[in-house]
């Protein structure tokens, strides 16, 4: 499904819309362009003449925005990770499918790719000069939240000494949760259940499990699954797999129709997903 054809849908339905794909490093590499191969890199190069919205292999951080419609047909935005590229992603993908804000953030651990973007979430708030808007509700783990204190101090703590003035940042409300299977959280009225995995060696990572009527596992950085991850993973039937955090080694277009073939096989459609896809579902 092409992400144009989706733009602007004002359907009762909710949506998951891709708003990265790519690595830590995004596609095009740098690299690529800076110091070309002979011949150029056929991944990236082409991004150099194809604006991004016509070109599936350019790709910005993982991230996932849930267009949540709710029982009372109120919607809510809820944003998973908050990357490098969160500015770009708002320019290219918000503006493109009507997103006018974010009610809550979910962050996955607390790499760069996942939480450098936190200063541009005042650009998704109402303006104030005074920081007198609501903050934004922001999930994460105890272990994330030391980390983001560190990078991120005047986030955290926004103590306004007398005479000090005041700076507009982003207001954020700090929520903290559990990297435990059995402890679920609800953001924005959808419940969501931590699937702890591992990031490279002893370190956690959370994906997460949601949806009531259409089930959705959320897993973007991963190299080992936890027994009572993938229990849990399994008990949802996946009917459909869209894979994510695709460096340039992956040729969006060659790769699926290798992917085409063997989901036929196989019975399970499974494809190389890209920026901007919006897929309307139940949730």
């Amino acid at each position: 499904m092409s992400s144009a054809s989706a733009a602007g849908d004002e359907s009762g339905q909710s949506a998951l819309i891709f708003l990265g794909t790519g690595g830590s490093g995004s596609v095009p590499s740098l690299r690529c362009l800076i110091q070309p191969s002979d011949p150029p890199c056929a991944v990236c190069s082409p991004a150099l003449s194809l604006p991004p919205e016509k070109n599936p292999n350019y790709r910005c951080n993982p991230s996932l925005l849930i267009d949540y419609r709710r029982s009372d047909g109120n919607r809510s935005y809820i944003l998973i990770d908050v990357g490098k590229t969160f500015r770009e992603q708002v320019l290219r993908w918000f503006t493109l499918h009507k997103i006018p804000r974010v009610d809550s953030i979910v962050l996955t651990h607390d790499h760069a790719d996942a939480i450098l973007g936190l200063d541009d979430v005042r650009c998704v708030q109402p303006y104030s000069l005074t920081n007198d808007v609501d903050p934004t509700p922001i999930y994460l783990t105890q272990f994330t939240m030391d980390s983001v204190a560190t990078k991120f101090p005047y986030l955290v703590h926004k103590e306004v000494k007398e005479g000090q003035e005041v700076r507009r940042v982003a207001q954020l409300e700090w929520k903290i949760i559990e990297d435990n299977c059995e402890k679920s959280f609800v953001a924005s009225g959808l419940r969501f259940v931590p699937l702890p995995v591992l990031h490279g060696k002893g370190y956690i990572c959370l994906g997460f499990l949601f949806g009531e009527k259409s089930r959705v596992a959320y897993i973007s950085d991963v190299s080992h699954i936890p027994a009572s991850t993938e229990y849990a993973v399994k008990r949802i039937c996946p009917k459909r797999v869209l894979i994510i955090g695709m460096s340039h080694d992956f040729d969006h277009h060659k790769d699926n129709e290798v992917l085409f073939e063997w989901s036929k096989r196989e019975g399970i459609l499974v494809q190389l997903a890209h920026d901007g896809l919006r897929i309307p579902m139940e949730l």
